[in-house]
């Protein structure tokens, strides 16, 4: 499904990031369950990536997120600490991400949880099938509303 949102060029967004309110539908699947779903969200918004969603952590199933221990840091958003995303046929180590107390402009995202794409199974943004930011690194979300170059591809570490 291609969406009826206008289309974003990512070198538009600004830097530091910006946190958007989102009403996109968004469904998250890993282990042949539906372990995610909203459309009450947040993106972050940053010069040369392709969105990141934080969706509320109500918005996920039962006990599929397990804290871990350890952080990184973020230069915009501070501290982040991750989860394991665990269902009963699959667990991904590492897979989502939250702040918990983010640094001064990201306070929005206090008990939201993001995810990589890449490590699901599926996610759907108005019913449209995500792909993964190129890298690693990254977890943002690729979609016809957005149009690159995105960082990540292939020579672009040093932007």
């Amino acid at each position: 499904m291609i969406s009826s949102r206008p289309v974003e060029n990512v070198w538009d967004y600004p830097r530091p990031p910006s946190v958007e309110p989102s009403d996109e539908n968004i469904v998250i699947e890993l282990g042949g369950m539906r372990i995610a779903w909203t459309s009450s969200s947040f993106r972050i918004c940053e010069t040369s990536h392709p969105p990141a969603y934080y969706l509320p952590i109500e918005a996920f199933a039962g006990d599929v997120l397990h804290a871990l221990p350890g952080r990184t840091w973020c230069e915009w958003k501070g501290a982040a600490s991750y989860f394991d995303v665990v269902t009963p046929a699959r667990t991904v180590p590492a897979g989502a991400w939250t702040y918990r107390m983010p640094s001064p402009g990201y306070a929005d995202i206090i008990d939201h949880i993001a995810v990589y794409p890449g490590k699901m199974d599926r996610c759907l943004l108005d019913g449209e099938r995500v792909r993964a930011q190129p890298g690693d690194f990254y977890g943002g979300w690729v979609t016809s509303r957005v149009r690159g170059p995105f960082k990540g591809e292939p020579g672009t570490s040093s932007w």
